[in-house]
């Protein structure tokens, strides 16, 4: 059963408990999921939807941010609790020395020198990832092993 399909399925289990907080944001998810679709014109694959499943992450962090600033604990703690509700769909994290060895593997297969080829290093890292770790992490580890 792929990502969306999950999603859907766990959004009408939230909606029989009267789960609010899981419920809305699996329906935000979902949202943003088909609003990609759209915008590709195309059925995404998992990749896609792990994509777009920390994007929606990465923007909960962002109101976190902001929010704090402006004094609503209310919403940070909305923010922390959609936040765990979809890194529950994502795959497992990996270890900081797991994306290092992964790096220096991709580093290998480029035969990546210098900070200059830290482009074509991520291009070949990232499809590795998976939702595993993010664009940031990859990038600081890739950063450290080139200098």
């Amino acid at each position: 059963m792929d990502i969306k399909t999950t999603l859907q399925s766990d959004l009408k289990d939230a909606m029989r408990h009267g789960e609010e907080t899981r419920k809305s944001t699996l329906r935000m998810a979902l949202s943003a999921i088909k609003l990609a679709e759209v915008e590709k014109g195309a059925h995404m694959d998992e990749t896609a939807y792990l994509a777009v499943l920390q994007k929606e992450i990465k923007a909960r962090r962002e109101s976190i941010a902001d929010a704090e600033k402006a004094n609503r604990p209310e919403l940070v703690t909305q923010a922390e609790e959609e936040i765990k509700v979809l890194q529950g769909y994502l795959p497992a994290a990996l270890t900081q020395e797991e994306l290092e060895s992964m790096a220096k593997a991709a580093i290998t297969e480029v035969g990546a020198t210098s900070i200059r080829e830290m482009g074509q290093v991520m291009k070949n890292l990232m499809p590795r990832l998976l939702g595993r770790a993010t664009g940031d992490q990859a990038s600081q580890v890739v950063r450290k092993l080139l200098q």
